[in-house]
């Protein structure tokens, strides 16, 4: 029997402007918990924020490069343009209370598939956001934070991904990453790696659409989980066999990945679960300090010095 390369969701990363503003709306708000303050490896004075489940299980983390001042992007085809989160079915009336109480603009309640309801909204940088209200998602959700367990996230419902062709996506998730297509209807095509909450990948077929630009408010890239170091470099040279230009393997100290561009354009990453957000902070503690990787330790207080503060302010977003 043949190993499962690839398992599900890892993480979704975006782009946001203010930081503080990244961490009322995601810590606040919506009352994830943050696992990871950290710095993005690649350009070490901008932040790498992590929100996710009480341990940041692989499938609930979201994550966000807040660069100060950005320019907002625009929603389009060759982009990732929803992230849906999945709460319990029972919490539609606390949901929509909540998010007229902060003043987020949403849809009414809406329907797909015949029985999944969802609420649609943006957050504070114009990112597109769902709500899923399901009873099939038996994954914890943050037990001590300021929204109460029964309505808590649990973690990513989906991702929806706008294509102008939907074929060749199709094809490289059915054929290079382990997924299996689950439902389709008009131009909607539902793929997964488990056929859980937390997994579901849909392909939105809009060719008419105007191209997507990069920009805050729009995703920066979606990541895949995979199981181990050997599953990563497995799943690596079967896309690399299909003609896929991939990255080599990249420390990014709490995972370990690997990129390439899918063919509508939008960059995927395929990343370790191990070994996790525990590594460099006690679980009680996740996301309390600011954690740099062993090579910027001797640059600590120049980039802390160039980060805007930033505060979790639970107080302020209790019922």
């Amino acid at each position: 029997m043949n190993t499962q390369l690839v398992t599900g969701l890892h993480h979704v990363t975006a782009l946001a402007d203010d930081a503080q503003k990244n961490v009322d709306f995601y810590a606040g708000m919506l009352g994830l918990r943050m696992v990871k303050k950290t710095i993005n490896f690649d350009a070490p004075d901008v932040y790498h924020l992590y929100y996710g489940n009480e341990t940041g299980s692989p499938g609930t983390i979201m994550t966000f490069f807040p660069f100060p001042g950005m320019v907002k992007g625009r929603h389009g085809k060759g982009q990732m343009t929803v992230t849906s989160f999945s709460v319990p079915d029972t919490s539609l009336d606390y949901w929509l209370k909540r998010l007229k109480k902060f003043n987020i603009k949403h849809t009414e309640p809406q329907k797909r598939f015949e029985d999944e309801v969802f609420v649609y909204f943006e957050d504070a940088h114009g990112l597109g956001l769902e709500l899923v209200f399901n009873k099939g998602d038996k994954r914890p959700g943050f037990s001590y934070g300021q929204i109460p367990i029964e309505h808590a996230v649990k973690g990513f419902y989906g991702v929806v991904l706008s294509e102008e062709g939907y074929e060749r996506t199709a094809g490289l998730l059915l054929e290079g990453m382990d997924h299996k297509l689950l439902i389709e209807k008009g131009n909607r095509f539902r793929y997964s790696a488990s056929g859980e909450p937390g997994d579901f990948v849909d392909i939105l077929w809009t060719p008419e659409s105007t191209r997507g630009l990069g920009g805050g408010g729009t995703i920066h890239h979606l990541a895949f989980a995979t199981p181990d170091d050997n599953t990563q470099l497995e799943a690596r040279e079967k896309l690399l066999s299909k003609g896929y230009h991939v990255t080599p393997v990249m420390d990014r100290q709490y995972f370990h990945s690997i990129y390439f561009r899918e063919p509508g354009g939008i960059l995927f990453e395929i990343a370790t679960n191990p070994p996790g957000f525990a590594i460099d902070e006690a679980p009680a503690a996740l996301g309390e300090s600011l954690k740099l990787p062993p090579w910027y330790e001797k640059s600590r207080d120049k980039i802390e010095k160039g980060l805007q503060p930033i505060k979790v302010q639970t107080d302020k977003f209790m019922d």
